[in-house]
Order: C-alpha cells, then structure tokens, then sequence
C-alpha cells in the first residue's frame, strides 16, 4: 500500500475525523503503510488525514528525547487525550503536510491517552516530552487542527507566504 502525502491546503487536512469501528485487516496494513511513510518522509508521527484517510488513525515514534529518532514506532487508533499537564514546554515543531515550516509551540511537558491498538484492544499510555508533544500533534490532526494554528501573530505573518506556496504548488497535487 503506498500512501501519498497530502499538504497544506488541501482540504482533507481541516476535517474532524471519524472513529474507527471495524478493526481488521485493512486497518492493521493501513497502519502499517503509515508507519513506512513516516519513515520514508523521515517524520516523527503522522496522522490519517495527512495520507488522504478520515479515520481517527495515527502513527508516532516512542521518542525519549528530540534525537530519539530511532524510537519504536506506535499506532495508535481512536485516540482521546485524557489529561495534559499544567507544566508546559515551547518547543520548535515542524510537519510533513507542510514542508520548510517551522513554528514554537507551547504544548503540556506530558499527557495520558487512551487508545485503541489496531486489533481493538484498549490501552492507556502516559507519555512525557517529545512523545508527548509527537501525540498531541498528531491527535490534533483528527481534528482538523495544524500546529500553525498555534503560532503567535507575528509568526504566523512570517510563514504565511510559505503556507499560500505550499497551498498552490503542492495541496493540488494527487
């Protein structure tokens, strides 16, 4: 199965995702395809809608730290943040749907998810620093949200004649 990249401006990038109800198969080699994407484009998460697909799927690595880049990957389906902590961290992130761009993020040092693996079975993980941080981008995917949503103003001003190139030359493209 080979999975496409979408990027910034296409549409499918600002849908809310539906749940997952049928775990078979299909599901299992869709994860799989998206951890080989991920690993193809070099990232460190990526999220269904990112591959073209509405489905509350994402993949992450296991990071420990910013150079973890060796991590575990983990598939993740259904995932719903159940905390975040007080303590936060900004922290300069990138994203494969939106190439060359890179913004500081305040996002919480950790977060619990609640998910479900690809063959249905509940889990609870409790991730801290980069994992954590690789979750909540991903799972803010699902719903349509960007990290350049985040920046502040002035950032936002600075990247915005990338995101209007991305949107022309590459969002088109299937």
């Amino acid at each position: 199965m080979n999975l496409e990249l979408r990027y910034y401006g296409d549409p499918i990038l600002r849908e809310k995702c539906t749940p997952v109800d049928q775990f078979d198969q299909r599901l299992a080699e869709e994860a799989d395809a998206m951890v080989e994407t991920m690993f193809r484009e070099r990232g460190i998460g990526l999220a269904a809608p990112q591959v073209g697909m509405t489905k509350r799927l994402i993949v992450a690595l296991q990071m420990k730290d910013a150079e973890d880049v060796n991590a575990d990957p983990l598939a993740l389906v259904n995932p719903v943040v159940l905390e975040r902590s007080k303590s936060t961290w900004e922290f300069e992130e990138g994203c494969l749907s939106i190439p060359g761009v890179v913004g500081k993020v305040v996002r919480a040092e950790e977060a619990v998810v609640r998910y479900q693996d690809v063959r249905g079975n509940e889990h609870t993980i409790k991730a801290q620093g980069m994992f954590a941080r690789v979750l909540l981008h991903e799972i803010d995917h699902l719903d349509g949200r960007l990290f350049v949503d985040y920046l502040s103003s002035a950032q936002k001003s600075l990247v915005k004649p990338e995101l209007k190139r991305i949107a022309a030359e590459l969002a088109p493209r299937r």
